[in-house]
């Protein structure tokens, strides 16, 4: 059997643990040539003649899996499907498993990290000092503000809990969740628009899908509060980045910070190299933790796919 592993952070060590337990199971293992995340285009000649795929945030669109007959199990490293046709999978007969919950920690650690950043301009402040400046630029304070989390899944919750930390009142939108989620967590359950009229940071927590697609657009951007933060360790494309820059330039936002854009990498992003713009390169799920967690609940999948079970993370069973 042969499989395709397309992630950079087990690429990087065809040695390591994670690679040698596939050794085990696939007599031949392709690695990612590109050392970032493959196109429709450059997957279709890899997946030939592969029975399983260890997948990175690769483009898996249906002429990826019209181009793979022999396929049958696809292991995303990570919690996001949103860059695999789900139905095109299925059509295929391909099982298709995710990681839920292997970076949950790894991201919303992140996400506060980015709040404190562009609260107090930081990166901006060490790339002055390093460069021989000294400046003077006022921050603001977070504590006693409010904290609106779009999307109220295993990351929402855990960023929430450490908004409480910080002095900080959380409150929630997810339209998909039962009261009893938010009932149990002590945190209050808002209407969209409600929640960024009252919310001093605001930050995404939602997959990217069609409904979500500039989740926060030019209209509700201009309801936050007059000096707010924006917050997107989820999906690029949740946030309208035009819109984003041009509230930010009208000092209607105190500053953004992302770790996601709508096009990766983001040169011709509206918001990469603006002052109170703290951008990271889709960093959110990359701790020494995560990425543990990631490497063996991908590979323990595909192996579980492969071999006929039912992975713990299965999202399209083969029919």
């Amino acid at each position: 059997m042969k499989i395709l592993v397309t992630p950079t952070s087990l690429c990087r060590d065809p040695e390591g643990p994670g690679i040698q337990r596939l050794r085990a199971v696939f007599d031949e293992i392709v690695l990612n040539p590109h050392g970032r995340p493959l196109t429709a285009e450059e997957l279709v000649p890899l997946v030939g003649d592969v029975d399983a795929i260890v997948a990175g945030l690769d483009e898996y669109t249906a002429e990826v899996f019209a181009a793979a007959p022999r396929l049958r199990a696809l292991a995303r490293y990570g919690v996001g499907v949103d860059r695999v046709d789900l139905d095109a999978a299925a059509g295929h007969g391909v099982s298709v498993a995710r990681t839920p919950g292997a970076n949950s920690l790894a991201v919303a650690e992140l996400a506060v990290g980015l709040v404190f950043a562009a609260a107090r301009g930081i990166p901006f402040l060490d790339a002055s000092v390093r460069s021989g400046g000294w400046p003077r630029q006022e921050g603001r304070e977070l504590t006693g503000g409010v904290f609106g989390l779009i999307g109220f899944g295993a990351i929402g919750r855990l960023v929430a809990e450490r908004a409480r930390g910080l002095g900080m009142t959380p409150v929630a939108y997810d339209p998909m969740l039962p009261d009893a989620v938010f009932e149990a967590a002590g945190v209050e359950r808002l209407d969209l628009d409600t929640l960024c009229e009252r919310s001093d940071v605001v930050s995404l927590h939602v997959p990217l899908l069609p409904e979500t697609s500039h989740i926060l657009d030019a209209r509700r951007l201009a309801l936050l509060p007059e000096g707010a933060i924006v917050v997107n360790t989820a999906r690029g494309g949740l946030l309208d980045e035009a819109a984003a820059r041009s509230l930010l330039d009208e000092g209607h936002l105190h500053g953004v910070a992302i770790d996601v854009y709508e096009a990766e990498p983001p040169s011709s992003s509206p918001l990469v190299g603006h002052d109170r713009v703290v951008s990271t390169p889709h960093a959110g799920g990359h701790t020494a933790g995560a990425v543990r967690r990631m490497t063996d609940q991908s590979i323990d999948a595909v192996i579980e796919m492969i071999t006929g079970g039912t992975p713990e993370g299965l999202v399209t069973p083969a029919p």
